[in-house]
Formats: C-alpha cells, structure tokens, sequence
C-alpha cells in the first residue's frame, strides 16, 4: 500500500512539474504522470546502477556531480520510452530531476510513520 503510494505522490511531483518547467510537457490524462512515475522507477531500480558503474572514473573527478547527468539520462530515457511525455533538453532534464528529487522528498515525508 505504501508503495501505491509512493508512485501516485510521484505522480503528482511529476505534474506539478510539468506546469512549472516550461521545457516539460505532459498529456492532460492522469495515467500518464502515472506511467512516468512508474518508468522513471524501474529505470532507476535497473538502469541507474549500470550507468553509475559505467561512470565511476568520471563521477569520482567530478566528486560525484556527474550523478546529476546520469539522473538526467535516465529522465530523457523515460522521454523516448514513453509517448506522452517530453523533455526538451538535458539542462530541462537535469533541473527536472533536482525539483523532482526534492519535491519527492517532501511528499514522501507524509508517509514516514512515527517511531516511539
């Protein structure tokens, strides 16, 4: 349940910032945030660990700012993979990604329960 909850608070991240970044277009139904929310996990779960390997000598020169690039490769990864859903370029991809991660984790804190 907490996992459904997290893609629709994912969902929700990605359509706010598809109204405020003017380089990211979304279709106007709901499943296709949904479907973003959803690719964009599994990309991270499969792909992501490849591409941090593939990149460990640039992203240690770069004291792992080069993860920032490969965030924004996964995101215009997801643009090809899915028809309803734009990235203009790898800068849009990139500031997607950092609001994307941010405004997740303040969704994300509603879900945390309370440990007494």
């Amino acid at each position: 349940m907490k996992l459904l909850m997290k893609l629709v608070l994912s969902a929700i991240a990605v359509i706010i910032l598809a109204k405020l970044l003017p380089g990211v277009t979304l279709d106007d139904t709901f499943t296709t945030p949904l479907i973003v929310a959803f690719i964009l996990a599994i990309l991270n779960v499969l792909v992501k660990p490849i591409l941090i390997i593939l990149t460990l000598p640039i992203t240690i020169l770069t004291l792992g700012l080069f993860l920032l690039v490969v965030n924004a490769l996964i995101i215009l990864l997801a643009d090809k993979l899915i028809d309803g859903f734009q990235v203009s370029s790898i800068w849009t991809a990139i500031l997607f990604s950092l609001l994307l991660s941010f405004l997740q984790s303040i969704l994300y804190s509603v879900l945390k329960e309370d440990k007494k």
